[in-house]
């Protein structure tokens, strides 16, 4: 009796341990990373937990693990980077690898980002530099040789996004991911092999020209019939992409521009641009594949930000007009 006493005793001093150990908090008060690869086991998973100072004791999480287990809660504890700031209970540590919980840093690309402003957007996330990863864009041109063999970078193909990179990700790991999203975007709106190179450079430019969805198809109707009228589009925002590839954008669009010999210069040379000048998103991909059928030729904008269209140059001219008289 006194032996079944003393085991009794021995459980609940146990049982009250393993409470402790479970329950408490514990762990490091600064930024600690733990990289959990691929295939580990729960052995090695809780040895490296503790050998992290993430939990007091290895023993303890297998213990937690099997009794998930034994209860029907038996999931798989995920590979990935964690990261710990603060102590936490075992059954939070426990919790957050089984639901895959990993550390990655965000990267928004709007609608509209060229190149320049992505590389700024991973160096401001703290994935590396801004002049490598725009190295990277331009280097990496490998990855959009199916749509676009002559690229000269990845312009027009990092599709729009948040996307949630590991710390440790490359930039050439950063751009297939992109490159992939924009893949299946144009995949899923039908454009073909050999639509995508003409129809995002197209979309490039609506995405540039306006900034309402309704009407992008209008303003693709413009390029459109200036393209079949032999006219030059005669867009600002590729003028200033030529500056920025030039390193000489200032901010201001100046006549020595609107004459140079560069192949973005729609003023200068008819057609489209011989690539995209930024990365535009589904609504002006969509208006590029369906421009709207009219006749117009010309678009300026008015003084609340939507756009007025014009078949002939008098109208044009006198909506330029207008929006001048409204400027204060």
């Amino acid at each position: 009796m006194r032996q079944w006493k003393a085991l009794g005793v021995a459980g609940c001093l146990m049982a009250i341990g393993l409470g402790y150990v479970a329950l408490v908090p514990y762990g490091p008060s600064s930024e600690t990373f733990v990289e959990i690869a691929p295939g580990s086991g729960s052995t090695g998973i809780a040895q490296q937990l503790q050998h992290k100072g993430i939990v007091r004791s290895s023993i303890a999480f297998e213990a937690l693990r099997a009794w998930k287990k034994a209860t029907g809660d038996a999931r798989t504890l995920k590979a990935g980077e964690y990261r710990f700031d603060h102590p936490v209970s075992l059954f939070a540590v426990y919790d957050r690898l089984s639901r895959g919980d990993v550390y990655t840093r965000t990267v928004v690309i709007p609608e509209g980002f060229n190149i320049f402003d992505v590389a700024n957007a991973v160096a401001e996330a703290g994935l590396g530099t801004r002049d490598d990863f725009l190295q990277a864009e331009i280097y990496h041109t490998e990855l959009i040789a199916r749509w676009a063999p002559g690229a000269t970078s990845l312009e027009g193909f990092l599709f729009p996004d948040t996307y949630k990179f590991n710390r440790h990700a490359t930039p050439e790991q950063m751009l297939s991911i992109m490159v992939k999203r924009f893949a299946q975007q144009t995949q899923r709106l039908g454009i073909t092999t050999a639509q995508v190179s003409r129809t995002v450079t197209m979309a490039s430019l609506i995405e540039k020209e306006v900034h309402l969805d309704a009407e992008r198809p209008e303003v693709a109707s413009v390029f459109e019939n200036r393209l079949v009228a032999g006219l030059p589009l005669q867009t600002d925002p590729a003028v200033i992409y030529a500056s920025m590839l030039r390193g000489t954008w200032t901010g201001v669009i100046h006549q020595s521009e609107l004459h140079s010999d560069s192949p973005y210069n729609t003023y200068a040379h008819p057609g489209l641009p011989p690539g995209p000048i930024c990365n535009p998103g589904i609504a002006a991909l969509q208006a590029a594949i369906h421009p709207a059928n009219t006749r117009y030729l010309y678009f300026v904008a008015d003084a609340n930000g939507a756009t007025r269209f014009a078949t002939t140059l008098a109208e044009h001219n006198a909506n330029v007009a207008a929006y001048r008289a409204s400027l204060p």
